[in-house]
């Protein structure tokens, strides 16, 4: 029987078996597991239904830097498929190189979100896509000069034609369009996903018992924001950030609906493919998913006007590796994405 027992241990160490529960937690995905599942595709707005003319219209106008006032900067500047839809950049740039106050958000799985851009100040991704052309900080486009020229332009006619046939080229379609483009960046086939759907082996014993340190209340309670689909609960969280200390601290949502328990709270993000997407938080304070973690397990820099669900955590190092090989589990396999042939002058 000691042999037996030995060899059993022996296996469950090198993966051959795998323990239903370790440390108190279950090692296979459970019923209640299945809320982390998220749909095929995102929702629209039943005016924007989605299909490849309006698609391809869209990842034209994307990756099209003529749409801004310098004609260098295009929506993939900030958004860069290479950088995990992001730049990889603490702070964004702007019109003419201007350093802005705060990083760029991916827009991975953007189009299952209730509410958009780090304040929230847009509800949807056709509300969102013309926002940072509005911006004499960011794009500085003249939207009546896109207009004429989207207008007299035979190529983006012809596309336009296609994909909203009887409608108007202007600022509207313009934004129907990016936005139909951008809800096909969809991260939904993470080795978290295949785990969920019954593959045991596509997680480590580490990155399980992290989801299970994530989940858990009394240990990480990561989920209380960072909640089941997509890994936001879609709210506004002051996170205790150093850079809240300074005198012209950027107020986030508060700017946008002065609550005061929104002073100094921004927007959840998705955690679906953050290994992709450093730095972290939205002044790009942060390099690494450890640090991260260091920033929370502290209980954040600063207690003015901390959000109630940030509190220092009782985890071990061990534990904290755990959560963040888990964050890590959370990456899809890479759009491989083909630039567009643009349109000509």
């Amino acid at each position: 029987m000691k042999a037996i027992a030995k060899t059993l241990t022996k296996l469950v160490a090198i993966g051959t078996i795998s323990c239903s529960v370790q440390a108190g937690y279950p090692m296979q995905a459970t019923p209640d597991d299945q809320k982390w599942l998220l749909p095929d595709a995102p929702p629209y707005p039943e005016e924007n239904k989605p299909n490849p003319e309006r698609i391809a219209l869209g990842k034209a106008l994307y990756f099209d830097p003529r749409v801004s006032a310098d004609g260098v900067t295009s929506c993939a500047t900030c958004h860069n498929p290479g950088l995990g839809w992001a730049d990889g950049r603490p702070k964004a740039l702007g019109f003419r190189g201007k350093e802005l106050g705060r990083a760029s958000p991916t827009i991975i799985n953007a189009g299952y979100n209730s509410i958009q851009m780090w304040d929230g100040r847009n509800k949807n991704l056709e509300d969102q896509a013309t926002g940072p052309m509005d911006s004499p900080d960011e794009m500085h486009t003249d939207m009546a000069v896109l207009e004429k020229w989207l207008n007299t332009n035979a190529e983006y006619n012809a596309l336009f034609a296609k994909a909203y046939p009887n409608e108007t080229i202007n600022r509207a379609t313009l934004s129907k369009a990016i936005a139909s483009f951008e809800r096909t960046i969809i991260s939904n086939n993470s080795a978290f996903d295949r785990w969920l759907k019954g593959d045991v082996k596509a997680m480590t014993v580490q990155q399980i018992k992290g989801f299970r340190l994530f989940e858990d209340q009394r240990k990480g309670n990561c989920a209380i924001c960072h909640s089941a689909p997509n890994f936001t609960d879609n709210g506004f969280h002051n996170l205790g950030l150093a850079s809240y200390e300074k005198i012209d601290a950027d107020l986030g949502r508060f700017a946008i609906r002065p609550i005061p328990s929104l002073r100094g709270a921004f927007k959840t993000p998705t955690l679906r493919d953050v290994a992709m997407t450093a730095p972290y938080f939205h002044d790009g304070s942060v390099k690494t998913l450890a640090d991260v973690m260091a920033h929370y397990k502290r209980g954040g820099d600063t207690k003015k006007d901390l959000s109630p669900n940030i509190k220092p955590l009782p985890l071990s190092n061990p534990e904290v590796e755990a959560i963040v090989a888990f964050m890590e589990a959370l990456t899809s396999p890479q759009l491989q994405v083909t630039l567009p042939i643009l349109p000509r002058n």
